[in-house]
């Protein structure tokens, strides 16, 4: 059997991240399941302290079906430590190195523009970078597409 996965960033500001992984993935917001109209009737299904607000959240997804979908869930707890885990965004992968190598560091560039902040660059290679909060994730070539 095949599963599927989805991701989670905790984050502090929901929108902000949203944002961020909007325009670095390609992303839409997900509609509420069914039979809820809005992502608010939905959250007010579940018994949840006071304070809590949808806007403590944002659910995303390919909207071609094909990626995982992200949520991106408000903690209490900043970020500390390095990820264990990490997004890596791929450029198409065709051509020769200095011409992957272009298209790596213009989508480096693009997402900094977003938001996003470059940690390390190793070259030729990949970046690594981190979106508005410090979650790291890297920027490199994938697979040659025809």
């Amino acid at each position: 059997m095949t599963v599927r996965i989805d991701l989670t960033l905790d984050c502090t500001n929901a929108p902000l991240l949203a944002d961020f992984w909007k325009v670095a993935l390609g992303y839409v917001d997900e509609p509420p399941p069914a039979p809820f109209e809005t992502r608010a009737q939905w959250f007010a299904q579940f018994d949840l302290p006071e304070g809590d607000s949808v806007d403590d959240a944002a659910w995303l997804c390919d909207p071609r079906g094909v990626g995982p979908r992200l949520s991106i869930l408000k903690v209490p707890e900043p970020k500390t430590v390095k990820n264990r885990l990490h997004i890596d965004i791929r450029v198409p992968g065709h051509g020769s190195p200095e011409q992957r190598w272009e298209r790596i560091r213009a989508e480096s560039a693009r997402l900094v523009a977003a938001g996003g902040t470059i940690l390390r660059e190793d070259p030729g290679h990949h970046f690594v970078m981190a979106d508005p909060e410090g979650n790291e994730f890297c920027v490199a070539a994938g697979p040659a597409t025809s």
